[in-house]
């Protein structure tokens, strides 16, 4: 037995149409009974039997007309069985007053009998079917016991039985397979929507950017990780690439020399450095063009991560073998200068060999300080109290009492960073601006300014000191290894902050202040940053 399918929206259109069929068809014999259009074919046999008829049919249909359109009466499986079987009584009756099958009336009940088909089960709809077709048979075998039709009409009303049965049959067929296609097309279209909801996901949630744009350069569509990258905080905010003419240009010139490679860009004043890419969806020259938006940062620590494994193996090695000849150095040293017969000259010589000893042992201790650096463990770190309680160590730990200004631009500032590190690359930044600081002024004097970026969220500190700064000639060298300006030191203590930066997504960068102060830059990772 069929699963008895439920009214739905389709089902009930096609219940109203079939109303206003039978309330015209109805009105319309009432019209033309009443003004004598068809004697011939209407009513010929009981003139009074099919006005009433007509007359109580059309207030039925009328009255269900009524009710399907003002409360959206949807009837089940058994009220529209008896909707139906009513037009098929009506119909009969209508006929037997007409003069039997001959009339042609019979005919309608092939549209009641197609409509059972589509809204009914199979077996109501048969069942409607044989109801109609025994109703014609006997109307006709009636009839022609009381002598008022031929033989020919006991033909005519097999033949519409059979046509009855052939259509109930015929609709119940294609109203299955409609809606097994029907259901299958739902199950597509639900499949769909999924890989779209799922494809939407994937790009929302990826942390390369993704713009799509068209030939005319009008953007169709920017993932989360865009709107990051481009310091937009509101979701609502159109991206447009002519508020963006780094994008732009990069984008015009790709579309001139498709396999030129771009460069770095900067997107705002943070300094944030992005690679972008560009890709069109199809071969197409007008068709949709996807550009890709990476934060050089994450490129950065993957590069990172496989240097600083060669680099691990590469000091390991050199601390054993310089290690320990230079301890022996060292030591003959000293017991030189303890002879009694040293002369001046020979004691400075030895001052000399002792001090350059010392300073090739911290280069040492500095490059094995990297290679045995331990993994990053980032955590969520409340910046305002951790900067204070930074501060009263690190002047408790100096006996020069240094003076260290806190300068907080909001009052509650988070970020996601490893505690130690971060305290170790502020130690190296506030010793080499309390150093310069003291060189330039003879005070050991600086100031420590936390803030947020209002475009990328992003929390910073800066170490501002009060030191000559860096000649812009010398900017793109102060984080390579071994590179100093001071006789004695190791060169090491910028590029190791630097190594630290990347292993937490971070980014050190040296500017000047409004009043032209020297400034390291420390662009820390969002709170809800993802560590890979």
């Amino acid at each position: 037995m069929d699963k008895i399918p439920s009214v739905n929206d389709s089902h009930y259109a096609l219940l109203r149409v079939y109303a206003y069929y039978r309330t015209s068809l109805s009105s319309l014999f009432l019209l033309m009974f009443s003004l004598g259009l068809a004697p011939n074919i209407l009513g010929t046999e009981h003139p009074a039997l099919f006005f009433n008829t007509v007359v109580i049919y059309t207030a039925i249909n009328i009255f269900t007309l009524i009710l399907l359109w003002r409360n959206h009466f949807a009837p089940g499986q058994e009220k529209t069985f008896l909707l139906l079987f009513i037009d098929v009584i009506s119909i009969v009756i209508l006929m037997h007053a007409s003069g039997g099958g001959e009339s042609g009336l019979g005919f309608l009940l092939l549209a009641s009998v197609a409509i059972a088909g589509i809204l009914l089960n199979s077996q109501i709809a048969i069942l409607l079917a044989a109801i109609a077709s025994l109703m014609v048979i006997s109307e006709s075998i009636y009839s022609a016991l009381q002598s008022t039709i031929s033989s020919k009409g006991l033909f005519s009303a097999g033949t519409l039985g059979l046509l009855l049965f052939l259509t109930a049959l015929v609709f119940r067929y294609l109203t299955r397979k409609l809606i097994d296609s029907q259901k299958e097309s739902a199950l597509q279209a639900q499949h769909a929507a999924h890989l779209e909801k799922l494809a939407q996901q994937i790009v929302g949630r990826m942390n390369t950017g993704i713009i799509v744009v068209n030939h005319k350069n009008e953007t169709l569509l920017a993932n989360l990780a865009t709107r990051k990258l481009l310091g937009l905080t509101d979701s609502s905010d159109k991206i447009s690439l002519s508020s963006i003419p780094e994008i732009e240009d990069q984008l015009e010139i790709w579309k001139a020399y498709p396999h030129s490679r771009s460069p770095f860009l900067r997107l705002a004043d943070e300094g944030l450095e992005v690679r972008i890419n560009f890709a069109r969806l199809d071969e197409q020259n007008d068709s949709d063009i996807l550009i890709f938006i990476e934060d050089n940062r994450e490129i950065s620590q993957q590069a990172q991560q496989l240097k600083l494994a060669s680099l691990g193996r590469l000091t390991a090695s050199i601390a054993h073998e310089v290690r320990n000849p230079l301890g022996a150095i060292s030591h003959a040293a000293q017991l030189l200068r303890e002879s009694p017969a040293i002369n001046q000259g020979d004691e400075r010589l030895t001052e000399i060999i002792t001090t350059h000893s010392v300073r090739v042992n911290h280069i040492i201790e500095n490059v094995l300080q990297l290679s045995r650096r331990k993994e990053t463990e980032a955590e969520t770190l409340p910046l305002n109290r951790w900067v204070e309680d930074f501060t009263e160590d690190y002047c408790l730990a100096h006996d020069e009492d240094p003076i260290v200004t806190i300068e907080a631009l909001a009052s509650s500032i988070v970020t996601k960073v490893d505690p130690w590190q971060l305290h170790q690359i502020l130690s190296n930044l506030c010793d080499n601006g309390l150093r310069y600081s003291q060189e330039q002024t003879g005070e050991l004097r600086l100031t420590l300014k936390l803030g947020i970026e209002p475009h990328s969220q992003l929390p910073y500190i800066e170490v501002i000191d009060e030191g000559p700064g860096i000649h812009e000639d010398q900017l793109s060298q102060i984080f390579e290894p071994f590179y100093t300006n001071d006789p004695s030191g190791s060169g090491l203590g910028l590029y190791i902050c630097q190594e630290l930066c990347q292993a937490n997504e971070a980014q050190l960068r040296f500017i000047r202040t409004a009043d032209q102060k020297s400034c390291f830059k420390l662009t820390l990772a969002h709170e809800q940053r993802v560590f890979r």
